[in-house]
């Protein structure tokens, strides 16, 4: 079985999506808190309609509550993590799945915290896409709107710059700010993780 987990997801229609998406698949969802929503939310179960009740998944408190409690807090258990975040050198596909991995993905606002991505360096994986002059028109406005919302981006301390020194980042330079949405971003990693782990119907 494979695992979706969601850091402080803030979208109840993406989390009702991707439950779906877990259902089908046999996946088991991970929520970490703070989440932008109730749980009762009727967007939640809308999303994820019926399937909702048969879903198997875990709220957790924090990011160390879920190490802990996952037994991935040691060595051993931090290789079946797969940060996924545009800010990554090695894509998705470049990475192995086994069975029993955990897929994590950031909140729909700001991703994975950097201060993670920095902890976990090798752990880090990510979608390719295409740039953003040539995927967004109007990119100067976006460019404007990140900068407003993460003033401290470009700071020399910042943890993201100190690995890219290291090679393991994106230059922050050619950082994008368009992507998928949460939930597509999620069923694209899962669907190739199914097919690396054998999934019925899929060749391995």
């Amino acid at each position: 079985m494979l695992n979706i987990v969601l850091f402080e997801p803030e979208i109840p229609a993406n989390t009702g999506n991707i439950g779906r998406t877990c259902v089908v698949t046999g996946a088991h969802l991970h929520l970490i808190e703070p989440l932008g929503f109730s749980l009762d939310s009727k967007m939640l179960h809308r999303a994820g309609l019926g399937y909702w009740d048969n879903l198997n998944v875990t709220v957790y408190a924090s990011w160390q509550d879920f190490l802990v409690r996952c037994g991935l807090a040691d060595d051993a258990g931090l290789k079946r993590l797969h940060l996924l975040t545009k800010k990554a050198q090695r894509t998705y596909v470049q990475a192995t799945y086994r069975d029993g991995d955990y897929l994590v993905f950031g909140k729909e606002s700001s991703g994975i915290p950097e201060e993670l991505l920095a902890r976990y360096p090798q752990r880090c994986e990510r979608i390719p896409m295409l740039p953003d002059e040539t995927a967004l028109a109007n990119r100067e406005s976006w460019q404007a709107h990140e900068q407003a919302l993460h003033p401290d981006a470009e700071r020399e301390d910042s943890p993201l710059l100190r690995q890219d020194i290291c090679g393991n980042f994106i230059d922050t330079s050619d950082y994008r700010i368009s992507a998928l949405n949460l939930s597509n971003a999620a069923a694209v990693v899962l669907f190739e993780a199914l097919r690396q782990t054998g999934f019925p119907g899929m060749d391995a």
